[in-house]
């Protein structure tokens, strides 16, 4: 009798895989406010993790357990000591819709070959020009198809030889700069969860820019730290072009006209399998039946370190806010108000903890949840957080971008750290003057 599942696949990571895509299906459905299980999209997501948990690098086991255990204990004392009222069924939910989005944002590898690669088109260049075609590659194509694009490029370039460390830098900043603006990243969505009234606009105005001087810093720096004569790099071709650019005219299509109501995280969730389903449709029921299955094998799993991640991180915050609300009877808070000073302390110290080994979306949950901050403040704080993510992903020895390329590529993520010091230390600079603007801004 032929086996249903392939031999290399764990039936547990298959079942895990189903769950994670049932939560992305329940989390869609939500959208039609036709769903009447609340938390069915959490316990989903939750199961799968549990299912996977053993699976999970080490470190990123470890971080995330203990994110879990002092949000689970905080509102254990919350209960216990002042009395208040938890919503038990619902302590799993947070950050449940940034999850979705970016399981719904990984279909996006399957728009492209036969093989279900989405794979950048362009050849190979060296020297400086080399260099800004691999950050600015990097940068577009990661804007909406986030981590992957990394590997597509990385392991392009792989072809010439194994990567140095100009080209690992190339990968690591042109991701992680996108963070400043692109609203497909995981980190937009975990600020218009934790702040619904920023004006994307504006962030837009102050993000894109300072992540083009990140460019430009990059390839400066680099070209006078290595010799990069030999050095491949990636060059994009129009077509490479093409997708990302319809991707996020869609997305502002759906945003603007057809579904207003709906937040860019939502359309998101949903847009992104949908034309991935949509582009597989002509080859038939049966091939996109088939990519589905494999996609759900496969990639949903390997996904684990960073749902795993973001759903403790979202369970941290849940008991921060709880206990804090409960020992203060909801009056106490970080700042007396949200303005420069406020901010660029809030900025530093985030990334300090990001070299310190923490991902950056615990200082941004740890901070949101101790303040209260009206709706004009909320683009503040979100700019705080975005760049603070930006600059921390790319320092930070275990974020997921370094844990990425130390696992694929084998360089070591404390020397990754060392290497981006000193842009870190540059592109702070840059972001307390980018505070001060856009505080006075607004």
């Amino acid at each position: 009798m032929p086996a249903t599942t392939p031999p290399e696949i764990v039936p547990r990571h298959a079942v895990a895989g189903g769950l994670v895509l049932a939560g992305l299906i329940l989390q869609i459905a939500q959208f039609t406010e036709l769903f009447p299980l609340a938390h069915a999209v959490s316990y989903c997501l939750w199961l799968a993790t549990a299912l996977l948990w053993i699976d999970i690098p080490r470190r990123t086991r470890r971080q995330a357990g203990i994110l879990a255990a002092i949000g689970l204990g905080l509102l254990i004392l919350a209960r216990t000591w002042h009395g208040a009222r938890i919503d038990w069924p619902g302590i799993l939910d947070g950050n449940t819709y940034v999850v979705a989005m970016l399981v719904g944002v990984s279909f996006i590898g399957l728009i492209g070959n036969l093989r279900g690669r989405s794979r950048p088109q362009g050849k190979a260049l060296t020297g400086a020009r080399g260099m800004r075609g691999t950050w600015l590659g990097v940068h577009l194509l990661g804007s909406i198809l986030n981590l992957s694009t990394v590997f597509m490029v990385g392991d392009r370039l792989e072809r010439h030889g194994p990567l140095s460390t100009p080209q690992l830098l190339g990968l690591n900043r042109g991701l992680s700069s996108a963070a400043l603006w692109s609203p497909f990243f995981a980190s937009m969505g975990v600020v218009m969860t934790l702040a619904p009234a920023m004006h994307y606009a504006t962030i837009l105005a102050f993000g894109l820019p300072l992540a083009l001087v990140s460019g430009m810093l990059t390839v400066g720096e680099l070209s006078r730290r290595f010799e990069l004569a030999d050095t491949a790099g990636f060059s994009l071709s129009p077509r490479s072009l093409l997708m990302p650019v319809s991707m996020a005219a869609l997305v502002m299509l759906f945003h603007y006209v057809i579904t207003p109501r709906l937040s860019i995280v939502s359309i998101i969730t949903f847009l992104l399998p949908s034309v991935a389903l949509l582009s597989n449709l002509p080859s038939g029921p049966r091939w996109t039946l088939r990519r589905i299955h494999q996609h759900t094998l496969t990639r949903l799993p390997a996904m684990r370190g960073e749902i795993s991640l973001f759903l403790c991180a979202g369970l941290l915050t849940e008991g921060l806010s709880g206990f804090i609300s409960a020992a203060t009877g909801s009056n106490w808070t970080l700042f007396a108000q949200f303005g420069s000073l406020e901010a660029i302390a809030s900025f530093l110290a985030i990334v300090i903890s990001a070299v310190a080994g923490l991902h950056p979306i615990i200082g941004v949950s740890v901070l949101a949840s101790m303040l209260d901050l009206d709706a004009g403040r909320q683009t503040l704080f979100a700019f705080v957080a975005l760049a603070s993510w930006a600059v921390g992903t790319s320092v930070g020895p275990l974020s997921g971008i370094n844990l990425s390329l130390q696992g694929r590529y084998g360089v070591s993520g404390t020397a990754m750290m060392r290497h981006n010091l000193g842009y870190a230390a540059v592109m702070a600079l840059l972001v307390v003057v980018s505070i001060i603007g856009l505080d006075a801004w607004l």
